[in-house]
């Protein structure tokens, strides 16, 4: 049987002031003026729709991304943590973050948020060197990072994450490991260091830029890994990479297969009905016109999560984890007997790419070079 695990938020934020030639996201280009009022207004219906199949439940984790949520002023944020509030309670250690652009970064700015009850950003720095960038459409430079950096500190956060790319075009190993030593130098809780991939739908894949080799791309990461590691930093998910326990609780909950609220346009959410014993997927309208005046009846999608698709569905997330899971994790959050997966699983641990440990199903070393690969086993 199902049981109802951590309840996350995502809140969305759609506008941006440019889209990124490497972003696929849910983000448009702001054309006029914002219609912040409007959109804070009906975050706030859609979270009322979507808490009443939550059980209750308080929330662990909060996370506002986009497009850029810093175009945003603080009194807009503070008014919708204000309703969550009044609805639903908070975890004593709840971590509510804000995605921000070094770009739209203000120190006013960022003390109304932190006033207004954030208490974690996450700064898109990128890349530090100028030339990358321009490759990557970027608005902002890399002393306004810096600024950025400076702003977050000042305005009270201890706890920020620092995004940054590499196998950017025409990069060597040298500079990406200048890029992340720069980043380290900065000393935050959180590093999200991952590789530049094209994707479908965006300006990259149809005019693809020049990237790094397969041979320098694996020496890049070998070096950067170890640079993380003998700075103190734990890789705890494939690009994700926490001092003294300070991970994304948010990401978290992604990976261990928790619930999450998706609201905003074009959100998803992952909602566990444990009376009815269904998983079910939400997804909002995807353009900000059509989410603002739709009913708020319409503009959800849900989607049943079938039994035959849930280990996979759990095994993608939670094998991304350096932790893994537990049979009871497995059980409780598919609805699932271990058995479904447990003979894959031996052969998997026979063949060295996953591990048992204290209790809990990891990839290997070995497996998590070929986390791809590994995960095709269960299909």
């Amino acid at each position: 049987m199902l049981e109802l695990p951590p309840l996350s938020l995502y809140i969305h934020i759609p506008w941006c002031v440019k889209k990124c030639p490497y972003c696929d996201f849910n983000s448009h280009e702001a054309q006029s003026d914002i219609p912040e009022s409007d959109y804070v207004d009906i975050i706030c219906q859609d979270f009322d729709r979507d808490y009443e199949h939550c059980d209750a439940r308080p929330l662990q984790s909060i996370f506002i991304g986009g497009g850029t949520p810093s175009l945003f002023g603080a009194k807009s944020f503070e008014k919708i943590l204000t309703h969550i509030r009044s609805k639903a309670s908070l975890s004593g250690e709840c971590e509510i973050t804000l995605e921000a652009n070094p770009g739209t970064a203000e120190a006013d700015k960022f003390s109304g948020y932190f006033a207004a009850g954030i208490n974690r950003l996450s700064i898109g720095v990128q890349s530090f060197d100028e030339r990358q960038l321009k490759n990557l459409g970027r608005i902002h430079s890399a002393d306004e990072s810096k600024r950025a950096i400076d702003f977050a500190r000042r305005a009270g956060f201890d706890n920020f994450n620092l995004d940054l790319m590499h196998g950017l075009p025409g990069q060597s190993v040298s500079d990406a490991l200048s890029d992340l030593q720069t980043a380290i130098d900065f000393d935050p809780l959180h590093i999200s260091w991952y590789q530049l991939t094209i994707e479908p739908n965006t300006v990259f894949h149809a005019r693809p830029p020049t990237l790094p080799e397969e041979p320098i791309l694996n020496s890049l990461e070998d070096a950067g890994l170890a640079l993380l590691a003998n700075s103190g930093y734990h890789r705890y998910e494939v690009s994700a990479f926490s001092k003294n326990g300070c991970h994304s609780r948010h990401n978290l909950n992604y990976w261990e297969f928790g619930d999450y609220l998706g609201i905003g346009a074009g959100a998803h959410g992952k909602i566990t009905l444990a009376q009815s014993d269904t998983i079910v997927r939400t997804q909002k309208h995807r353009q900000p016109n059509h989410y603002l005046n739709k009913s708020i009846q319409s503009k959800i999608k849900r989607t049943e999560i079938l039994a035959d698709e849930r280990a996979i569905e759990f095994l993608l997330n939670a094998l991304r984890s350096r932790h893994g899971f537990s049979e009871s994790m497995f059980q409780s959050r598919t609805g699932l007997p271990f058995s479904a997966i447990g003979k894959k699983v031996e052969y998997l641990i026979a063949g060295g790419l996953l591990q048992r440990r204290d209790g809990r199903i990891a990839a290997s070393d070995k497996g998590y070079r070929l986390l791809n690969s590994l995960l095709q086993e269960f299909l």
